[in-house]
C-alpha cells in the first residue's frame, strides 16, 4: 500500500509539473502572438486595434499570477535536484514572458502616439526588428517544450542579430531626425518601439539561459556577443 501511494504522489507530481509546463508555453504563444499583432497596428495604423492589444495584455498578467501559484504549490513538495531547478525555471521563465508582453502592449500604446504624425517609410524597419524577435520568441519555446539545451545555447547567441540590426535602426532614425526636424516627435515614438523589440530579445535570451540551467544546473554558460552599438555613435 505504502509503494502504491508513493507511486500516485509521484504521478501527481508529475502531472502538474506537465501542466505548468504547457502553462508557460501557452503564455508564450500568446505573447509571441501579442507581438505580431503589435507590428500589424503599426503598420496599418489601426488606433483600435492597438487598443485591444494593450487590453489583451491582461490575459498575459493573469496567466502569469495562475503560474506563480501552481509554482508555490508545487514547491512546497519539497523538490529535489532537476525537478527543483524545472520549479525555479518555471518561475523566471513566466516573469521574462510577462515582461516580453508588457512590451509588445508598450509598442501598441506607442502606436497610438505615432498616429498623430504622417506617416514614416522608415516602420519598415521595425518589421526586421519584430520578425527577428518573434522567431527568437518561437524557437526559445520549442526549446524550452522539449528540453533543448543546444538550441537554447544556439538562439542565445543569435541575440547579436537582433542587436546588430537595432542598432542599424537606431542610427537611420537619427539620421532623419539630424535632417528633418519635422520628424524628431515621430522617430523619437520609433526609437522607443525599437528599444522595447530589443529588450524582448534581452528576455528570450533568458529564458534560453533558464533552459541551460534546467539541463546543466550551474554550469557556466560560454561568453556571449553582444553587439548593441547605440551607446558609441560614431
Amino acid at each position: 500500500m505504502p509503494h502504491q501511494q508513493h507511486d500516485h504522489i509521484v504521478r501527481s507530481f508529475d502531472e502538474e509539473r506537465a501542466r505548468l509546463r504547457e502553462e508557460l508555453l501557452r503564455m508564450g504563444q500568446m505573447a509571441a502572438s501579442q507581438l505580431e499583432a503589435a507590428l500589424d497596428v503599426v503598420e496599418r495604423r489601426d488606433d483600435a486595434a492597438a487598443r485591444r492589444v494593450i487590453d489583451n495584455d491582461e490575459a498575459i498578467d493573469a496567466l502569469e499570477k495562475e503560474i506563480n501559484e501552481d509554482v508555490v504549490k508545487l514547491a512546497l513538495r519539497g523538490p529535489l535536484a532537476r525537478d527543483l531547478r524545472e520549479i525555479l525555471a518555471a518561475l523566471r521563465v513566466a516573469s521574462d514572458i510577462e515582461r516580453i508582453g508588457d512590451y509588445a502592449a508598450n509598442v501598441a500604446k506607442r502606436s497610438l502616439a505615432l498616429n498623430q504624425s504622417p506617416a514614416l517609410p522608415i516602420t519598415r524597419g521595425l518589421k526586421g526588428l519584430v520578425r527577428i524577435a518573434t522567431r527568437q520568441l518561437r524557437e526559445v519555446l520549442v526549446a524550452y517544450r522539449e528540453g533543448d539545451a543546444g538550441a537554447a545555447q544556439q538562439i542565445r547567441e543569435n541575440d547579436a542579430e537582433l542587436d546588430q540590426m537595432y542598432t542599424g535602426l537606431f542610427r537611420e532614425l537619427l539620421t532623419y531626425m539630424m535632417e528633418d526636424a519635422r520628424a524628431i516627435t515621430p522617430c523619437t515614438h520609433l526609437l522607443f518601439m525599437a528599444k522595447n523589440i530589443e529588450r524582448i530579445g534581452d528576455h528570450v535570451t533568458n529564458i534560453a539561459e533558464n533552459i541551460w540551467f534546467l539541463e546543466h544546473g550551474d554550469e557556466e554558460l560560454p561568453p556571449r556577443e553582444k553587439r548593441d552599438g547605440t551607446n558609441v555613435l560614431g
